[in-house]
């Protein structure tokens, strides 16, 4: 059995509310470029891939020193899921396990890919999926999830919401690629675990808004990283 450890960070050229986000630079570096840096940093992985349907982003993956799997035009579309185009980079690499860094999630910190990676490896999940903690009341559609319209509870004492955060995810390729063969989902197949993130870490770029508070807050964030 292959025992790698895989990273594969994707990036679509088109994107629908901001425009090529993954070149787009925070700090004067290119988000895509931010993602690789990091995956290399952490030494926790094999190979470092960068997955995508533009061979633009070839050319940055060759310059960083790392992988680059050129998937096909159709899986790099608005349409495409991101079971299909994980599905046929699994299909075309072996391995034990991929782990999806987002190039979106900028401040998702070395030390948070090293945590996750750790925890995938200890729980021995099949897939496991990063999640922000969000400890305040919530409800969905009116009604309540985690508190009850009985009595007011202090907000530290409810049971936090898990957010799927989607800024890292980790996934056994040989349970994946079953389900896919199955006709099942793939992304929670077998065993499933939630790996905590802080609120910083789970921060994804999707507007101009998005890039401007990742870009007020970064500083903080490298200091802290710094420190621990």
């Amino acid at each position: 059995m292959n025992s790698a450890r895989l990273a594969m960070i994707p990036a679509r050229m088109g994107s629908q509310r901001l425009r090529q986000k993954n070149l787009r630079e925070l700090a004067g570096v290119p988000l895509i470029t931010r993602a690789i840096r990091k995956c290399v940093a952490a030494g926790v992985f094999d190979e470092v891939w960068v997955n995508s349907e533009h061979p633009a982003f070839g050319d940055i993956a060759r310059s960083e020193g790392v992988r680059f799997h050129q998937r096909p035009e159709a899986l790099g579309n608005n349409q495409a899921t991101s079971e299909q185009f994980v599905a046929e980079f699994l299909e075309h690499h072996d391995c034990e396990s991929v782990f999806q860094v987002h190039s979106i999630a900028p401040l998702l910190t070395v030390a948070d890919i090293r945590g996750f990676v750790g925890a995938m490896a200890a729980g021995a999940w099949d897939a496991l999926l990063s999640y922000e903690p969000i400890q305040i009341e919530c409800a969905l559609e009116g009604a309540p999830v985690n508190f009850t319209f009985r009595e007011k509870t202090n907000s530290q004492e409810l049971r936090p919401i898990q957010r799927i955060a989607w800024s890292i995810t980790g996934w056994r390729r040989s349970s994946y690629l079953a389900a896919v063969a199955a006709g099942t989902c793939a992304t929670y197949a077998g065993r499933v675990g939630f790996h905590p993130i802080s609120h910083l870490a789970a921060h994804v770029i999707k507007t101009e808004d998005d890039l401007r508070f990742a870009e007020a807050v970064l500083p903080l964030v490298e200091e802290l990283s710094a420190q621990a």
